[in-house]
């Protein structure tokens, strides 16, 4: 824990860095830069195939470690090097490519839940055991589809992510990946589990890649699948708004809003997952013109003090031995 302190009071000073506009038709930069060196862009990355896919190690509450394909990280890294290959590195679109078509080949496929990619590794902190579907996930696998069509041309790219949208629409009852719609607060979930997990970051991650759909597929090239991402985007930004104050302590931001008996009624995100929210407000900001996320990143930037910071890691250090992950 000492050490997680350390590092999470380097990450103070280190704001994420945002992209914020003009957002076009062309799909250049992601909304956060990612870049490439491994271990800086993911602390779960280990290690690639054979073709250049990124493996992950388990999370620390898995009693069998293994590596494993992360969808989320696999999508995470791809967008690292499209930024690689904007920049002029031609092997980068090559790599980020390779990576395009591993969601080619591993996505799943139903009639009624359209293209969704599984997460084979146990969540214990959800009591999620099965492969597990995640709105985080889609919406990654979506941005980095969307930039492989535009490369190449090649209407596969374009036809899966059309058809990743559908778990968007659909309850995680009914197999897809949101709650709360019937109480018109609809939020995207990065863990679908038994009960309701809503993990901020997630839901928001989530709304870039529906975004990234709005922007890159006008009406006049498909009129339903525009009006179908549109309005699940705006469904979000809804949900969003009214349950945000939610997460706000005021002095510190929770990581998520958890339904499972048991779980802690309070557990406060780190300093580097504050920093990274308030970047995504930043980022919502310019996406919607919406004068509340703009209000929100100042307002949590103040809980970043010395006060706030020794709170959190008294609360954070119980909840961490309540899941039995110390």
């Amino acid at each position: 824990m000492a050490g997680k302190l350390r590092n999470d009071l380097r990450m103070l000073r280190k704001k994420t860095p945002v992209v914020t506009g003009p957002y076009g038709t062309d799909l250049k930069e992601y909304y956060i830069l990612f870049r490439s060196e491994f271990k800086s862009l993911n602390r779960l990355l280990h290690s690639f195939d054979d073709r250049g896919i990124p493996l992950n190690t388990t999370y620390i509450d898995v009693e069998n470690a293994s590596l494993h394909y992360y969808p989320i990280s696999i999508g995470q890294y791809a967008l690292a090097r499209w930024h690689d290959y904007i920049r002029g590195e031609a092997e980068a679109g090559e790599h980020f490519m390779r990576i395009a078509d591993w969601f080619v080949d591993n996505a799943n496929y139903s009639v009624e839940l359209g293209a969704y990619w599984l997460t084979d590794v146990p969540k214990p902190e959800y009591q999620v055991s099965k492969p597990w579907k995640s709105a985080f996930s889609q919406s990654r696998a979506i941005s980095v589809l969307l930039r492989a069509w535009q490369k190449s041309g090649d209407e596969k790219y374009f036809s899966l992510a059309s058809n990743a949208l559908i778990p968007f629409s659909k309850d995680i009852k009914d197999g897809g990946v949101s709650v709360d719609r019937e109480m018109g607060t609809v939020f995207y979930e990065e863990y679908v589990a038994q009960w309701p997990t809503r993990v901020l970051d997630g839901h928001i991650f989530s709304l870039f890649g529906l975004f990234d759909y709005i922007r890159a597929v006008p009406p006049a090239y498909d009129k339903d699948n525009n009006a179908l991402a549109l309005e699940l985007f705006e469904e979000g930004i809804s949900g969003l708004l009214k349950t945000i104050h939610w997460y706000d302590t005021g002095k510190w931001l929770r990581f998520n809003r958890c339904d499972m008996p048991g779980y802690p009624n309070e557990d406060p995100c780190t300093i580097g997952y504050m920093n990274l929210v308030i970047g995504q407000m930043e980022i919502l900001y310019h996406m919607t013109g919406k004068t509340d996320f703009k209000a929100f990143a100042q307002r949590w930037s103040a809980y970043l003090n010395p006060i706030g910071i020794i709170n959190m890691y008294r609360l954070k250090m119980k909840t961490l031995q309540k899941l039995n992950r110390l």
